[in-house]
């Protein structure tokens, strides 16, 4: 169904005037207009009050907005899925109503319980904990928004009964590739099955016997009698209910035949007192059937007037970024990643991993939009909104990725033998009150091997022969020059210090230098792990060729590390840290005492893909 074309003359009752003014899009429109029409207001089922099919969800106040979020556990949550929680869940609270999340379970031979705790804990993460809410017959008493579609499986059986009672359905068993060619295609309509003129008793005792376990898998399907000739392919008598010998991870053996989520999906909808059925924009012309049935259903007593609505917005594409669970699956069963939750995937355990906060993914989704136009979002602004949420808040720390060693060959001689400078840093420059951090400066530092040239290159200003730079927080010194091995690699770096130079005395602006390089005193240096996360695929659209040839072979690329001492004792969870010069990192979430200090980068400190 379209938005409607009038807005309303003024944001809904419950709106503080105090909060900042939301972005206007369709969904808020159609809500808003709903809102003010009452259009849920007097839904009523049309069957017995006393009826538990009918109350399945135990809701009774069907003004309230009801959104929902139904997910398939046949794999874990990916950054697409972050999109449409976000938006379910931020309206539903908006609007003064509630979010379900809803378990469309109904392909047992694909899900398990790992998918279901996966989806859970995905979403208690992201903040969305909206399915523990006010039940609105009970108020004050809190109800569990927490459904499956498998708890409806009685309801859709009777529901199919009565539309083969009805006329409206039948048990069609021809092979699948007759009705392949009998459903024609754009251009060719569709061609009536030789089973479709069979009374509805004949189709019900053939259902039963489906239901009973007396037809092979694939044997035979029962579908809705709409209209072989439509223009909707999607109307052309869409199956109902299959033969799939499973077992059900909720149901155990009890049904031998299982509906189909396109029959199933407008079913939950309407039981759960669903207003508003949002959805991506591949099920746009799936909706003239979740009206068609729900309209049935509504004729036959069976479901609430006026039922839920089916609305479309624009799927989240990020470029660089695949969303096919069966694509994901592929990556993890053969090993190219390390698991769902591999810093690499889009999954959203994944991410956390990586170290991305709810805020950042949150942010993200709302700077996307949301509209009915598809297109592509760079991952840059996936970045992007995890700086902009981690820079105030994320404390701040020196490492060294790639370390060579700087000596400061008058150390001993203007600070003594064996002395070690205090020095310290704000942990948070945007929030002085958070404290510092101390480290100390000694004769021998490690430094960053790209720190050092031995030829000044044009534009640099770090360390080359007979230049001055400031050790970051510490003094100036005056670079002498480099040594190298046999094969030519840089092994040691030599300079002298300037004396009267520390940075926060009287001196320190005594000598003006162009370069700033961080570095970490050997004498408190810690050993890390770094691990640095890439863009999983190097392709900018991959998903068009082979899956494998669209990889990012340096999606990770991992080094032995030093790190200042602050981060002694640093766990998972938080904002992570700023690496300066380096970007954002977290604690890795699998790191143990036998791992050693691990780090993984989330972001760099800007986009350098590009380069």
């Amino acid at each position: 169904m379209s938005a409607p074309n009038k807005s309303p003359a003024k944001p809904p009752a419950h709106a503080a005037a105090s909060e900042p003014v939301k972005p206007s899009n369709f969904l808020r429109q159609v809500i808003e207009t709903d809102l003010a029409d009452g259009t849920y207001a007097g839904r009523q089922w049309a069957g017995s009050p006393g009826d538990a099919a009918h109350h399945a969800a135990g809701l009774a106040d069907p003004a309230k907005v009801r959104m929902r979020f139904p997910p398939e556990p046949n794999g874990y949550l990916h950054i697409g899925h972050a999109k449409s929680i976000w938006l379910n869940f931020s309206l539903a609270q908006e609007y003064g109503g509630v979010c379900h999340l809803r378990f469309d379970d109904t392909s047992p031979e694909k899900e398990e319980q790992e998918y279901v705790d996966a989806i859970r804990d995905a979403i208690e993460w992201l903040g969305y904990e909206t399915y523990l809410a006010d039940r609105p017959s009970a108020p004050g008493t809190m109800q569990p928004h927490e459904y499956f579609a498998s708890n409806y499986f009685d309801f859709m059986y009777r529901a199919a009964e009565y539309l083969i009672e009805a006329g409206l359905a039948y048990v069609d068993e021809q092979t699948p590739d007759q009705m392949r060619i009998n459903r024609g295609d754009f251009n060719t309509p569709g061609t009536n099955s030789p089973f479709r003129a069979r009374t509805p008793d004949e189709n019900l005792a053939r259902f039963r016997e489906m239901r009973d376990g007396q037809l092979a898998d694939g044997a035979a399907i029962l579908r809705a009698k709409i209209d072989m000739a439509s223009p909707n392919i999607n109307l052309r008598d869409p199956a109902l209910y299959r033969i799939r010998r499973a077992t059900h991870h909720n149901t155990g053996d009890k049904w031998c035949i299982y509906p189909m989520y396109t029959y199933a999906h407008p079913i939950e909808d309407a039981l759960e007192q669903i207003t508003h059925s949002i959805c991506t924009l591949e099920f746009e012309d799936q909706r003239p059937f979740y009206d068609w049935l729900l309209d049935r259903l509504a004729e036959g007593g069976l479901i609430a007037s006026p039922h839920p609505r089916q609305y479309e917005f624009a799927r989240l594409n990020v470029t660089h970024v695949i969303t096919s669970k069966r694509k994901l699956r592929q990556l993890v069963e053969e090993g190219h990643v390390d698991g769902w939750d591999d810093p690499r995937m889009p999954t959203l355990a994944g991410l956390r991993r990586r170290g991305y906060t709810p805020e950042a993914l949150k942010l993200f989704c709302e700077r996307s939009g949301v509209t009915k136009s598809g297109g592509w979002i760079d991952y840059a602004s996936l970045e992007a909104a995890l700086r902009d949420t981690l820079d105030p808040i994320a404390p701040r720390a020196m490492a060294v990725l790639d370390p060579v060693k700087l000596v400061i060959t008058n150390w001993d001689e203007l600070m003594g033998t064996g002395f070690l400078d205090d020095c310290s840093a704000p942990l948070n420059p945007h929030a002085p009150e958070a404290g510092r951090r101390q480290f100390k400066l000694g004769r021998d530092v490690w430094i960053e091997r790209t720190d050092y040239e031995e030829v000044q290159p044009k534009g640099f200003f770090r360390l080359f022969p007979g230049n001055k730079v400031r050790l970051k927080y510490g003094h100036v010194i005056e670079c002498i020059g480099g040594t190298k091995d046999a094969a030519g690699r840089l092994v040691e770096v030599q300079a002298r210090l300037v004396p009267d130079t520390k940075s926060g005395t009287p001196g320190a602006d005594a000598v003006k230098v162009k370069g700033n390089i961080t570095w970490v005193a050997v004498a408190d240096a810690l050993q890390a792990e770094v691990r640095l996360y890439e863009r999983l695929f190097a392709a900018e659209k991959p998903g068009s060729g082979e899956l494998l040839d669209e990889l990012n072979k340096d999606s990770l690329v991992t080094c032995s590390a030093f790190v200042e001492p602050s981060l002694d004792g640093a766990k998972d969870g938080g904002a992570g840290f700023q690496f300066e010069r380096h970007g954002y990192f977290v604690v890795d979430a699998k790191a143990d005492a036998a791992s050693g200090r691990v780090f993984n980068r989330a972001a760099g400190m800007k986009d350098s893909w590009g380069k």
